[in-house]
């Protein structure tokens, strides 16, 4: 599984979120069959959520962030509960372009850089915390930067990475975002130490696949700062579909529309976007619903 971690320096000035998701970008890639630079867009956006996610307060609360640039990706979703459990999509997971004059992964050139990302919050109210930020660059982690210091006005480092083996398996991937609370905004010499901090370092994939674990490169990154890790935990992409969840979004549809359903096609095949699971419902199934569902409207009439 993943290893969030969450630490504060002993001044209270900086807090830091720290995650190996090479598991979770694993999984991933094995659910969506992505092309490389797909699986390093995706993966960006998941091990971003999971830490965004972790910073929720409710324990029911959900976050999701979506970038959609207008790249030959198409749209990117990511979801993450509370805990930085999460899962998420490519609208189009295979996506052959070449690489960069580097030899990287033109991330950026899936994604696309004439679009927004947004960042949509259930924390149990009437209705969702919704932000957005036009992209920045398409690289997802300075765009989640700009999100922060836009929408959020809390000054921030994000820094994500995806290592994609030659047989398209994940090597490494990981992240971590780094935000001045309150009292540290405007102190110019925290600012300093920490732009120096991360100017000297190396990226991240270089980091963990030398064995760097992922509380050294936070430590790394704060260097000067007295650093106490306040909790760290397990995570792992969670899709959490199943059949029933299944029945009850055929159940909330209009009567008419499940009337369609059963005299075009007969019957309801479902698959998740999520995990890809297939989910059969057969006509009787439907009819049943379309029967309970108006025996509930007459009771309300």
């Amino acid at each position: 599984m993943a290893k969030l971690i969450r630490c504060i320096t002993s001044d209270g000035l900086v807090v830091a979120y720290g995650i190996d998701s090479t598991d979770i970008v694993s999984a991933a890639e094995s659910y969506h069959k992505t092309s490389a630079v797909v699986t390093a867009a995706l993966g960006r956006l998941l091990t971003a959520a999971s830490m965004m996610g972790s910073m929720l307060k409710g324990e029911k609360d959900t976050l999701t962030v979506k970038i959609d640039g207008g790249g030959p990706a198409g749209s990117i979703v990511a979801v993450s509960d509370s805990r930085g459990f999460v899962k998420g999509y490519a609208v189009n997971p295979v996506v052959e372009i070449p690489l960069k004059e580097n030899g990287k992964l033109d991330v950026s050139g899936a994604v696309g850089k004439e679009g927004t990302l947004y960042v949509i919050k259930d924390l149990g109210l009437k209705e969702p915390y919704n932000g957005f930020v036009p992209i920045l660059t398409g690289e997802i982690a300075e765009d989640i930067t700009e999100y922060f210091a836009i929408s959020e006005q809390i000054p921030t480092v994000c820094s994500l990475g995806v290592l994609v083996n030659p047989d398209l398996t994940v090597n490494c991937a990981g992240g971590y975002i780094i935000q001045l609370l309150p009292a540290a905004v405007g102190d110019e010499g925290i600012i300093s130490r920490l732009e120096e901090n991360i100017r000297k370092m190396k990226p991240i994939t270089e980091l963990l696949s030398g064995g760097a674990d992922i509380e050294g490169i936070i430590k790394t990154a704060l260097d000067g700062f007295e650093v106490e890790v306040l909790d760290e935990a397990n995570v792992s992409y969670n899709c959490g579909c199943s059949r029933e969840r299944f029945h009850r979004a055929l159940s909330s549809l209009p009567a008419e529309e499940l009337e369609e359903i059963i005299e075009d096609i007969g019957e309801a095949h479902t698959v998740c976007q999520f995990c890809g699971s297939e989910y059969q419902f057969t006509k009787s199934e439907l009819l049943n619903i379309l029967s309970n569902k108006r025996e509930k409207n007459q009771k309300n009439t």
